[in-house]
């Protein structure tokens, strides 16, 4: 994505981080700060998150709290939740009627977010039959997200011998995402961790009896029931 991002996209990728909803708190001594981690998701320079958090700061969308973690405000809270919404409806509408894939349907939504208007979301969601999820697991309503995110880990923290459902998948990585369709590894999908070296970046799950080699970056971005 080219630099130039709306006030909104940032919110949405802050909206992300701070899965479960709520804060974004870096974990462990040398885990990168918020801008970086911004940054990296938007294909922006550092600088250029920084004087975005400054502005969204200053417009009381986000505020610092006692550890320099970033919490959305209230306001920063409710519009995000709103732009979050439309980008899932989006989706559906592309996979459900366009024909595009749940990968492909991610990029256009983020082209498309600006083109509709908060009546023409609510038209389509009540065309679409009022979807419950987006093409990649996550539901369109933001409180039946964060009600579920308690029962929710990633891939990442489950021992070997799990078994587990995947229910979201990370989307914010376009390469990424294709990659969870490709390896079969998407929502509903019924897993079993055979082995976990996160030292050594490398998981293997079985899907359906065979195994997919699943590095620590991709088992960070799907979010699993464990059984």
């Amino acid at each position: 994505m080219a630099q130039g991002h709306s006030v909104d996209e940032y919110l949405e990728t802050i909206y992300f981080l701070a899965f479960p909803i709520g804060e974004y708190t870096p974990h462990g001594s040398g885990a990168p700060p918020l801008a970086s981690r911004v940054a990296e998701m938007l294909h922006v320079s550092r600088a250029s998150a920084g004087e975005m958090l400054k502005r969204l700061e200053a417009e009381g969308l986000i505020e610092r709290g006692t550890r320099k973690e970033a919490l959305l405000t209230p306001a920063g809270r409710e519009r995000a939740e709103r732009v979050v919404r439309k980008h899932r409806i989006i989706e559906r509408l592309l996979t459900d009627f366009m024909g595009y894939t749940g990968a492909e349907a991610h990029e256009r939504a983020d082209q498309l977010g600006d083109t509709f208007t908060e009546e023409m979301i609510e038209r389509i969601d009540e065309r679409l039959g009022h979807p419950e999820r987006c093409p990649h697991g996550w539901p369109v309503d933001p409180e039946v997200e964060q009600a579920e995110n308690a029962g929710l880990a990633p891939l990442a923290s489950l021992p070997a011998g799990t078994h587990a459902t995947i229910v979201r998948l990370a989307e914010h990585d376009g390469d990424l995402l294709h990659w969870f369709y490709d390896q079969e590894l998407v929502p509903g999908a019924e897993i079993v961790v055979e082995s976990a070296e996160p030292a050594a970046d490398q998981f293997v799950v079985l899907v359906e009896g065979d195994p997919r080699a699943v590095s620590e970056k991709a088992a960070t971005g799907l979010f699993v029931r464990p059984s």
